[in-house]
């Protein structure tokens, strides 16, 4: 059983941390091959399940996915067999490096084994995402070549089909009572809206590729594949979002449930239980992680009064609280001007990197606005490999002294930073590179925002506020995700939790809660994953004194890629064994 203390983390692993610490006596090139064999033909095979037509390192395919039930039934069938031969390894006879990566692939097959057999496909939308947003994702890619073009035509004219698909599985759902809870789901039809209702196929999102051709691409050809796109939209597109808007308004957001709590879902202990051990890949029970995040509170609120106390303002927290989320000089009033400002952060950044990491991603990012017809839905930042999005939508609730720690966060050194450096990270097989493990991918992001105190990024006793206010949200979610999904809460509880705690605007409260309720566990992964880096930073501190190198530790989070918290604990450990040393030769 994992557990947690204080402001630490403690993990009582000795089956992952013996394994991944243990020099094998024979490490033995045959069961290395079985595994390689093993995973090589799995990822190869999920790639062509699901392209990642979203990457813009990989041409796009030219099909959408399969999302009928047999083909759910299959993917089942596949991982679970994938399961069985793992269970066969001898990971003692792996190297060091090897026992990593089968501790991180044993992970990411139960994980997959568990959706597909609590049949999560059955959801495939919430508050926070969906299946037409994958596609408009795409859309919003930069074409290169013809293949690239016709290949998206032929994904255009296979939407009735794949929109059927996952029209059916969301009957299977609704049959069953597996459905977001419906309050979430007000006004989430507009994205689906804004294609059905479109004036002609060239105001779609999905004519955005055909805007903007290559140079070298001729005039006729030009000419041609705009027709096609303009016929494809008119044709396949259009009337697939209206069939799909249709179900949506007249069957399933009224046949939804009116439960919020995941335990009343199908098998829901099991299942909430299962979505806790996938988003943070921790043993905890809901009432550890509930108790766990009521004291974490306490202790952040006490800091959060010291800043009060430090400005001295006249009135009680929630006073102060009304005086951030009310007071003009907190907030810009132009879309520019907040992209301005989270642009001044990260080249302010850029400055420190040196003296904090020892290696730098290759990959740059832009900083550009959520895309409209998403913003009024979307998070206040999201960020990844080549961009953070910043939502510029309704400025009163985008506050300037959150932003220091949103752009820490979202850009460098958070996901902007952390996913390129994986992804460019040698010798590692591509399940390592581009897997993603939320407590781990989270957690960093969040440690990020804490180390900003620590380079001196927060300029202002406000900006620290902001710091903390962002550590109480993900602390909050810690008691807010467990109370409302096993312990009954209701939504005007969640609501109030985090009004009382953060300073978080209104907005941002309200599309923060409705996420938490249609997406049962993964907003514990932030704070369990921060705190599993934070402990380990502290105990390789106190082990190495002198010797210990901020910049050798981060190099070392950093170089594993997304793992579980408990093989992250155990590198450390190695890390401590060895001297503190950096993953990275002198000369690289």
């Amino acid at each position: 059983m994992n557990r947690l203390t204080r402001r630490g983390f403690t993990t009582t692993l000795p089956a992952v941390a013996g394994l991944l610490m243990a020099t094998p006596a024979c490490a033995e090139p045959a069961e290395a091959a079985r595994f390689e064999a093993i995973y090589s033909a799995e990822w190869a095979w999920r790639q062509n399940e699901f392209p990642d037509d979203e990457d813009p390192k990989r041409p796009i395919a030219p099909y959408l996915p399969d999302a009928s039930a047999a083909a759910q039934a299959r993917r089942l069938a596949y991982w679970r067999d994938v399961q069985s031969r793992l269970a066969t390894l001898d990971a003692t006879k792996l190297d060091a490096e090897g026992r990593i990566n089968l501790a991180v692939y044993r992970g990411q097959i139960d994980a997959l084994v568990s959706s597909q057999a609590f049949r999560d496909w059955e959801m495939p939308f919430n508050s926070d995402s969906s299946f037409w947003g994958g596609m408009t994702g795409i859309a919003r890619r930069t074409f290169r070549t013809e293949a690239d073009y016709k290949n998206y035509i032929a994904q255009l004219r296979q939407t009735p089909r794949y929109f059927g698909e996952q029209i059916e599985a969301m009957k299977r759902g609704l049959a069953r009572g597996f459905t977001p809870p419906k309050v979430t789901l007000a006004g989430r039809d507009s994205s689906v809206a804004s294609v059905a209702e479109a004036a002609s196929p060239r105001a779609t999102i999905y004519y955005k590729p055909f805007e903007t051709m290559p140079a070298d691409f001729g005039a006729e050809l030009r000419a041609d594949l705009s027709a096609q796109g303009v016929s494809a939209i008119a044709d396949d597109v259009i009337p697939a979002h209206r069939a799909l808007l249709s179900f949506l308004r007249d069957t399933y957001v009224p046949g939804a449930r009116g439960a919020l709590d995941a335990y009343s879902l199908p098998d829901g202990r099991r299942y909430y239980q299962s979505k806790i051990k996938e988003f943070t890949t921790l043993d905890l029970t809901p009432d550890e992680i509930h108790a766990l995040g009521l004291a974490e509170v306490g202790k952040i609120h006490a800091r959060m009064l010291a800043v009060i106390s430090e400005v001295k303002f006249d009135g009680d927290f929630p006073a102060f609280l009304h005086f951030l989320r009310t007071d003009p000089r907190f907030y810009v009033t132009t879309p520019q001007a907040l992209l301005d400002r989270a642009a001044w952060t990260a080249k302010t950044f850029d400055g420190k990197a040196k003296d904090w990491f020892g290696r730098l991603p290759r990959g740059r990012f832009a900083i550009r606005p959520v895309p409209a017809d998403q913003a009024a839905f979307y998070t206040a930042g999201r960020g990844g490999p080549g961009v953070y999005l910043l939502n510029t939508y309704d400025l009163p609730s985008r506050p300037l002294y959150s932003l220091t720690a949103l752009t820490l966060h979202e850009s460098a050194p958070g996901h902007a930073f952390q996913i390129p450096l994986s992804e460019e990270t040698r010798g590692q097989p591509e399940f390592r590179r581009k897997g993603y493990i939320s407590a781990y991918g989270e957690g960093w992001a969040l440690y990020c925002e804490t180390l900003g105190e620590e380079m001196g990024m927060y300029e202002t006793p406000y900006e620290r506020f902001g710091m903390l206010s962002y550590q109480m949200w993900r602390a909050a979610r810690l008691v807010v995700d467990t109370g409302i999904h096993a312990m009954g809460w209701t939504r005007e509880q969640a609501l109030a939790y985090l009004r009382d705690n953060t300073a978080l605007s209104e907005r941002e409260i309200g599309t923060e809660v409705d996420r938490y309720i249609s997406w049962p566990g993964q907003a514990l992964s932030y704070y369990l994953g921060e705190m599993a880096i934070l402990a380990a930073r502290a105990k390789a501190e106190q082990a190495l004194g002198g010797k210990f190198d901020i910049r050798a530790f981060h190099d070392t989070v950093l170089q594993m890629g997304s793992v579980p918290l408990p093989v992250l604990t155990a590198r450390i450990d190695r890390f401590i064994a060895e001297g503190g040393a950096s993953p990275y030769p002198a000369d690289t």
